[in-house]
């Protein structure tokens, strides 16, 4: 599958640099291992499409065989229909450890009827609890849309389709950690959070509806493969230092006005005693929406 950042120009700007290796993924047979699920993960198409089910006794899930430090990856995802109370599809980024660093898209499940909700989080250095949470404006579940993880040293931005919802700039200059060091792995899952996931666990997933089933076609991921070192990822994704033009600035206004439900630096109960670090105003300069 051609690459989402300039093709063969991208593919020689990064042998001139000198990065080790740069993956091109699109294939879910020769890019991706079984994590759990057994036969409740099914790959068709030649690799190009994947269905991830859960029922009562499991749910499923694939990570990438391939560790990466900065790149894009793009993933094509109809969610659970139906009544997908309970249920949580995954799609992130994530090393290991307990000083890990993770880039989280969860899709929440609800009742038939009611919205998915989109949670956003980012672990670095095992430090989480940047939580931002949207419903969609769309139905997730009647057709495929582009979800896309986009990590530079500078910033992570995710998307979803052509729309930015959320920019998190490297603000490691006023000490709050960024994950810029460890490579991750790229996670599909399905599995079951009901003790948590739809309005704050008390709905209970039914499996009387199962089997769940969520279903993933065109990946793409391009991304830097550290097969020595974290060195040979120095410099790459420089192109995405520029952050977002002005009409995707406009579009990510749009979608912090009208569709986040959550915002940790908003969260005052649970930060009673002082906001984090990067949400005071004496930083606003370095907050999210600053690209």
């Amino acid at each position: 599958m051609a690459p989402s950042w300039g093709g063969s120009y991208f593919l020689l700007l990064c042998m001139l640099l000198g990065f080790s290796t740069i993956a091109y993924g699109g294939n879910f047979n020769t890019d991706f291992d079984l994590l759990f699920g057994d036969d409740r993960v099914k790959i068709s198409d030649g690799g190009q499409s994947m269905s991830l089910a859960m029922d009562k006794y499991s749910g499923s899930g694939v990570a990438t065989k391939d560790q990466f430090l900065f790149g894009r990856f793009d993933m094509k995802i109809k969610l659970v229909g139906g009544n997908s109370a309970g249920t949580v599809t995954a799609f992130y980024l994530s090393s290991t450890g307990d000083h890990h660093d993770e880039v989280d898209l969860e899709f929440l499940g609800n009742l038939t009827g009611d919205p998915y909700m989109l949670s956003t989080n980012v672990f670095a250095n095992g430090v989480g609890g940047r939580e931002v949470q949207y419903y969609l404006w769309f139905d997730p579940t009647a057709d495929y849309h582009t979800y896309s993880i986009d990590w530079s040293p500078a910033r992570i931005i995710l998307w979803v389709d052509d729309t930015p919802i959320r920019v998190i700039n490297n603000k490691e200059i006023i000490g709050v950690p960024f994950p810029t060091k460890q490579p991750m792995r790229l996670y599909t899952t399905l599995w079951n959070g009901d003790a948590w996931a739809t309005r704050w666990g008390q709905v209970k997933i039914d499996l009387s509806q199962a089997p769940f089933i969520a279903r993933f076609k065109n990946y793409n991921g391009t991304a830097c493969v550290p097969k020595k070192g974290i060195a040979d990822c120095k410099g790459f994704g420089a192109s995405m230092k520029r952050g977002l033009d002005n009409e995707n600035k406009k579009k990510l206004k749009q979608v912090n006005s009208k569709w986040v439900v959550y915002h940790y630096c908003r969260d005052l109960r649970r930060y009673a005693h002082g906001l984090p670090f990067e949400c005071r105003r004496d930083n606003i300069a370095h907050s999210d929406n600053n690209q």
